[in-house]
């Protein structure tokens, strides 16, 4: 019962919100050991992972954690390791995975490192395009402008390796500022971004799904401020509950089969209105609103999922 988690520093994590102290907490609640390391403390020898890593004594809030020891740890000592860190997804990130691939052989991985690699969060939708507004991934200008007009002259841009809303703009084709819009997000042309219909129901909310191991076990609306579009918490998005429509129930369904046979044990989905918008794997979030919400345990569920996983 030694769960190792691979995460941001751990002056990043806020008790009250972060999903990850849940997971710490419910682990060390079981008899579990919690320790802790940065990306950058792995590497790996032969057929093993190996960490740099500080057990911890998780709690009771508002502290995050006091450090019992520090030693290095190896993967096969491990009944499970959760992969925690926030994006940018970039090669330092990709690179972990491939780390993480070597202590999968022989642990519970959270979520399974090939499947970060492959289910980008923005990217992963492509793959259900009966689920998604008009799409359209370019760096070129042009073309943007081309789509912008198809959608009525008004569609959405965001980068395609962020989170937390950072660079999400809504394009409007009357916008003087457009050119300038576009230019800064494709850095002039030379990188990738995706752009989308605008869903003008994103003023009722966001909708974040909480599934677990691919079946939904809690929801709730992430509601933009009124001087904002972005429904992310970062940004100040209110978080209301909600009830889960047939149509958010039919797109879980379908993204089931796909979270299940690629291990991805904990992800939460965006829908606004009746599209998917985004599938978040790398470190989802929602455990603690939906205690607040609902008065459910998420983390205990998740943590069965992943103790079911590994028996």
């Amino acid at each position: 019962m030694r769960a190792l988690f691979v995460m941001d520093p751990l002056s990043t994590v806020h008790p009250d919100k972060d999903s990850s102290y849940v997971l710490m907490l419910e682990w060390q609640k079981r008899g579990g050991e919690v320790w802790h390391c940065l990306p950058g403390d792995l590497s790996v020898r032969g057929d093993e992972l190996f960490a740099k890593a500080s057990r911890l004594q998780v709690g009771p809030r508002p502290k995050v954690a006091d450090v019992m020891e520090e030693a290095v740890i190896g993967s096969k000592s491990c009944r499970a390791i959760f992969k925690r860190t926030d994006p940018p997804f970039d090669i330092g990130y990709i690179f972990c995975t491939y780390m993480l691939d070597v202590a999968a052989k022989h642990c519970t991985v959270v979520n399974a490192p090939h499947a970060l690699r492959d289910a980008n969060e923005k990217m992963v939708i492509l793959r259900f395009p009966d689920l998604i507004v008009p799409t359209l991934v370019t760096l070129d200008v042009t073309a943007i402008k081309a789509f912008l007009a198809e959608q009525g002259g008004r569609a959405v841009v965001k980068p395609w390796d962020g989170n937390g809303g950072r660079g999400i703009f809504v394009l409007d084709s009357d916008d003087k500022n457009l050119n300038s819009l576009l230019e800064t997000s494709t850095m002039l042309g030379t990188e990738h971004v995706m752009v989308q219909a605008y869903i003008p129901e994103i003023s009722e909310g966001d909708k974040r799904v909480i599934l677990v191991d691919g079946v939904p076990r809690g929801a709730f609306l992430r509601v933009p401020p009124p001087d904002d579009h972005r429904g992310n918490m970062h940004v100040g998005a209110r978080v209301e509950a909600c009830e889960l429509s047939e149509r958010d129930l039919e797109i879980c369904s379908q993204l089931a089969p796909y979270l299940q046979q690629n291990g991805l044990i904990f992800t939460g989905i965006d829908i606004i209105g009746p599209y998917l918008t985004e599938v978040n794997v790398t470190s989802p979030t929602g455990l603690q609103e939906c205690a607040s919400l609902y008065g459910t345990d998420l983390g205990a569920e998740l943590i069965d999922a992943v103790l079911k996983r590994s028996s």
